[in-house]
């Protein structure tokens, strides 16, 4: 609640300190504020108010916030009377800025929820018609794979360490990561990848259609939403194996 009240009141602050500087009086020496100085903090205050929307995962082009709304509490602060830290600030607004915290939190928690259930009912509607095609096999666990080339005979063991080429998608395209030449151990990765790679060997190719459960689950992170889908394309290039310490 304190960060979105700092927010806010920094926002107010820079809008009122622009407005201050158009005012017209007296002559004095000190020069008055041009309209490059006013244009260059309002860009400020849009960044501003681009990092808190961004950092709460706001939709990018504002299509699930009210820009009205957001106007009218911004003038209504600026007009509010009396100490911005009295106890009874807050209730002369439509919505008691006590309150803010609760609302904001439910807000987002409402929001996560639905997106979450629509990645889940999206990515099971996708699995299911992939499903359905030629090249496409399914495992026990709900894994769908491809397979380009299967490798070596010898398929990566789950403590062996792997070198990889990979490109990872959405099911609407969206790239979310790519890389070339990864190291790791491959049960150190999500549980989809493990099992994946385990169908392959060194120099095998295949295309990894990961379910929510075998990804990341109900976590969000980047542009990876809770409970979404996972496309992989995977190349091994190297296969080192496990050796036990003697």
């Amino acid at each position: 609640m304190k960060t979105i009240k700092f927010f806010v009141a920094a926002a107010v602050a820079a809008v009122f300190a622009v407005s201050c500087a158009n005012n017209a009086g007296v002559q004095v020496d000190a020069p008055q504020p041009t309209k490059a100085d006013a244009d260059s903090v309002s860009y400020l205050i849009g960044v501003n108010f681009g990092s808190f929307i961004k950092g709460n995962n706001f939709a990018a082009d504002l299509s699930d916030l009210n820009m009205a709304q957001i106007k009218k509490g911004m003038e209504d602060f600026i007009k509010a009377e009396g100490n911005p830290y009295s106890p009874d600030f807050g209730k002369q607004f439509d919505i008691d800025l006590d309150q803010m915290g609760r609302i904001f939190d439910a807000y987002l928690q409402k929001k996560s929820a639905y997106e979450a259930a629509v990645n889940q009912a999206e990515g099971e509607a996708f699995l299911a018609k992939n499903a359905l095609k030629a090249n496409v096999d399914t495992t026990a666990s709900g894994l769908q794979y491809t397979i380009i080339a299967e490798g070596a005979e010898y398929k990566v063991q789950p403590q062996d360490t792997v070198l990889v080429n990979y490109k990872g998608t959405l099911i609407d395209g969206t790239v979310f990561d790519q890389n070339d030449s990864t190291e790791f151990v491959a049960n150190q990765v999500i549980r989809g990848w493990t099992e994946g790679l385990g169908l392959l060997g060194e120099g095998g190719k295949a295309t990894l259609y990961i379910p929510a459960k075998l990804g990341y689950g109900t976590r969000s992170t980047g542009k990876i939403g809770a409970n979404s889908t996972l496309i992989f394309d995977v190349e091994i290039l190297k296969v080192n194996k496990y050796t036990p310490a003697e």
